[in-house]
């Protein structure tokens, strides 16, 4: 049967060229954080530290969460909570037209992605501009991020710059990184300098002091936070960490997991406002409660959005962000998507080998592939099972519970190898479409088990 996930994907793999390059570059990344780990003796504890943290965190959110509120308070924040997307989104937009707002700017928040806040406070009449490059770019083709930490991994050098003579005037056939790097520079910097107000997501939120920390290698949220008077940062309840102590479990863990760095550029910690200006904090529930409540899926609170599972992930580095239906793709959106809404996102599910690799290397310790097989056994459940897997499910399970009929299976498999291609690949055999199939052994296991049997015990009575 195919998916949403699978058709998108065979478009995606048409292109050998980008299929290779996204490939070999994001496995690149991944290398790159199998050395980082390697020269850290305290790896493995690192991650159990940080899985531990995460656990205890989202057991004790009421207590962490009050924390940060009233320390945040304390420090002259003025803290806000949304229990869903529209409730997140009205609180930025009542606050950007209560101080006039015209020009908004942004750096990285996947939760505004999750929520869907740029069309809706363009459709309110508030440029909002996104300041991360990758973002930035994006913004400008008018296409979401295909990565949590690498948004713009799909877009070639030459794509860009041709975007950049579109819409910043630069140098025509001008593709060296460097020089867009410094003409998308020059844009934003203007940007910046008349923005009305600004805002930034949140790596972590240490409840003990009340500052939101984020991570970044542009140093456009520092930009962002320097300039207006009115600057906000919003960030999911999960982002909370009791101490700064528990911080420095994370950001050793952080960059290197997502990019190989020992750390980003940047590690900001915002607290206060400006002098005579305003800072808002906004703690977004939107579902994560719920999961709480979840034993099986649990862990997904762990994540902490570093992107490794995708640098891992055969499938994704294969089909593409654009393949998967959420929002976030890899192994992490697969479970978050159906966390969110199982009857929507259910198909994502077929992008996944079970190879565990998302679960071995993730710095909190997330299940993932555990996480999405157990969503598998459910999908009976809600509906969604395939009708064709069900079958041939029932029709093994015939099988293995016959053994002479197993057995005279086993015996007369050898014969497909002889039979004419046609008969072999045709539209009923799905395995078939992408790959050859393999070669039936002359002799079964069985048959060896059986006849070596025979010769040990022969062997033994001698």
């Amino acid at each position: 049967m195919s998916t949403k996930h699978s058709k998108a994907a065979e478009k995606f793999l048409q292109d050998k060229e980008q299929v290779a390059w996204h490939n070999e570059t994001l496995w690149m990344v991944r290398a790159k954080r199998d050395k980082m780990s390697r020269e850290l003796s305290e790896w493995e504890d690192l991650r159990e530290k940080a899985c531990q943290l995460k656990l205890y965190s989202n057991s004790h959110l009421e207590e962490l969460l009050v924390d940060f509120e009233e320390n945040a308070t304390a420090n002259g924040a003025i803290v806000h909570w949304a229990k869903d997307a529209e409730e997140y989104r009205n609180i930025i937009y009542d606050l950007l037209r209560s101080h006039g707002v015209k020009r908004f700017v942004k750096s990285k928040s996947m939760l505004s992605e999750e929520c869907e806040l740029d069309p809706f406070l363009i459709s309110k009449g508030i440029d909002t501009v996104e300041t991360d490059l990758g973002e930035r770019i994006l913004q400008l083709m008018h296409l979401p991020p295909s990565h949590v930490v690498l948004p713009a991994i799909h877009i070639k050098r030459q794509q860009v710059g041709e975007l950049f003579e579109k819409e910043m005037g630069s140098e025509k056939g001008n593709y060296d990184p460097t020089y867009l790097t410094h003409v998308a520079r020059k844009n934003l910097r203007d940007i910046f300098l008349n923005a009305d107000a600004a805002m930034t997501g949140a790596n972590f939120a240490v409840a003990s002091t009340g500052d939101v920390v984020v991570c970044t290698n542009e140093g456009n949220a520092d930009m962002g936070m320097s300039c207006p008077k009115l600057n906000i940062s919003a960030f999911g309840l999960e982002k909370i960490v009791p101490d700064m102590e528990a911080l420095g479990v994370f950001t050793r863990l952080l960059a290197r997991s997502g990019t190989g760095q020992p750390s980003t550029t940047y590690t900001s910690h915002f607290r206060s406002p400006r002098e005579g200006g305003e800072y808002h904090i906004i703690i977004v529930d939107n579902g994560r409660s719920d999961m709480l409540a979840d034993t099986d899926h649990i862990r997904l609170l762990n994540c902490i959005r570093c992107g490794a599972c995708m640098n891992t992930c055969p499938v994704y580095r294969r089909s593409g962000g654009y393949s998967y239906t959420y929002f976030i793709p890899g192994p992490i959106g697969i479970n978050l998507g159906m966390a969110h809404d199982p009857q929507k996102y259910y198909d994502n599910l077929s992008a996944c080998s079970l190879c565990l690799s998302c679960s071995n290397v993730c710095p909190a310790k997330v299940d993932l592939g555990e996480q999405i097989y157990k969503w598998r056994q459910g999908l009976k459940a809600i509906g969604k099972a395939s009708s064709e897997k069900q079958y041939m499910s029932g029709g093994m399970k015939f099988l293995m519970e016959r053994p002479t009929l197993f057995n005279a299976a086993l015996w007369a498999a050898p014969m497909v190898n002889g039979l004419p291609r046609f008969m072999k690949y045709n539209g009923l055999n799905d395995w078939g479409k992408g790959r050859e199939l393999p070669k039936f052994a002359s002799e079964s296991f069985n048959e060896m088990w059986k006849k070596n049997k025979v010769q040990g015990k022969e062997e033994s009575e001698k």
